[in-house]
């Protein structure tokens, strides 16, 4: 008759999340470095914006990855992070960047017109429909992110999903632009590289907040 496996305790549970974390959070750091190392001594000025774009490129793979290792964190049989972040990495990083590269592009350009608005003598208000339009191609981007992190689908279903769910799960929506304007917060008032010392959490956020869309996916649009 087999022996039945010990449960694990909750200080072991604890200890593995941890880990998990830790690692997947030192992954991150390393996997955008390319882009964060420049990032933090380009000057804050307009004519900077399309390196800025580019400086970010390396982010989408990072935290697609992360979304990736973290999810599988719940079925993995081993306590194996590393290779679980390298794995979603390697998975993701084509699909994620015919995804990522438009949207940062898009916002570049968004910022170069703000930046040079009081120079074209534009209208006051075409600010403001801009800003909306920065926050909604912010928001695609940031649920894009998760459908193509966690499912194999084609870049244009991926894409239309997102815009979708923007208007079918709206709390996820707001839950994403919730945490951007969190993380721009965090960058104006400290510094570019505390992102990074707090990557885990909000790539976990990130999932926990599209979790009803990752569910409806996955019920309706995965076979």
């Amino acid at each position: 008759m087999a022996q039945a496996q010990p449960r694990e305790g909750p200080l072991s549970r604890v200890s593995g999340a941890v880990y998990w974390y830790l690692v997947v959070g030192v992954l991150l750091i390393l996997t955008t470095l390319p882009g964060t190392l420049p990032l933090m001594v380009l000057d804050r000025s307009a004519g900077n914006i399309p390196l800025v774009a580019l400086c970010l490129v390396p982010v989408g793979p990072a935290v697609a990855a992360g979304l990736f290792a973290l999810r599988d964190r719940t079925r993995a049989e081993a306590l194996e992070p590393a290779r679980s972040f390298l794995r979603g990495y390697r998975l993701n990083v084509g699909d994620v960047l015919r995804l990522w590269v438009p949207a940062l592009a898009v916002e570049a350009i968004i910022a170069i017109s703000l930046a040079n608005l009081e120079v074209t003598g534009v209208p006051a208000g075409y600010r403001s429909v801009l800003v909306v339009i920065a926050a909604m191609v912010a928001v695609w981007a940031g649920l894009a992110l998760v459908i193509a992190s966690l499912f194999a689908l084609r870049t244009r279903d991926v894409a239309r999903l997102a815009a979708y769910y923007m208007a079918r799960t709206p709390l996820a929506a707001l839950g994403v632009l919730a945490l951007l304007v969190v993380m721009a917060g965090l960058v104006y008032l400290t510094f570019d590289a505390v992102l990074g010392l707090v990557g885990p959490l909000l790539v976990h956020l990130l999932l926990r907040t599209c979790d009803r869309m990752v569910q409806d996916v996955e019920a309706n649009f995965v076979a």
